[in-house]
């Protein structure tokens, strides 16, 4: 499954370069990064964003308002949120709004692993 496109989504260049690191190998061919919601929209309609891992917490548009945006396009891709907001209310919204799963920052490479092997994706 290596034709899977990976948008990387962060504010943070130290942030994406972690979430790159921790990416299984299998999963590590096809990146693309992006600095805000704005550029994850555009990765997304350049069909660069079959799995998508989205920080909450960016300047132009944030996490929530991407995820908002995905599911009125009706999107089918996977979105990962990466964030250190850990409080419940968040996590139950950024579910309402379409996200396959929840992981906090600092990503741990295995844990990533196992909810990218329950979905499917390896």
């Amino acid at each position: 499954m290596s034709s899977v496109s990976i948008t990387i989504v962060d504010d943070s260049k130290m942030s994406r370069k972690a979430v790159i690191r921790a990416l299984p190998p299998e999963l590590s061919d096809n990146v693309h990064e992006a600095a805000n919601g704005l550029e994850a929209l555009e990765k997304f309609r350049e069909g660069k964003a079959d799995v998508m891992f989205l920080d909450l917490t960016m300047p132009e548009m944030d996490g929530f308002e991407v995820l908002s945006e995905l599911k009125k396009q009706a999107a089918r891709n996977f979105v990962f949120v990466i964030s250190a907001d850990i409080q419940p209310a968040s996590q139950q919204k950024v579910m309402e709004l379409g996200a396959v799963s929840f992981l906090k920052k600092p990503l741990d490479a295995t844990s990533l692993r196992q909810v990218l092997h329950e979905v499917g994706l390896i």
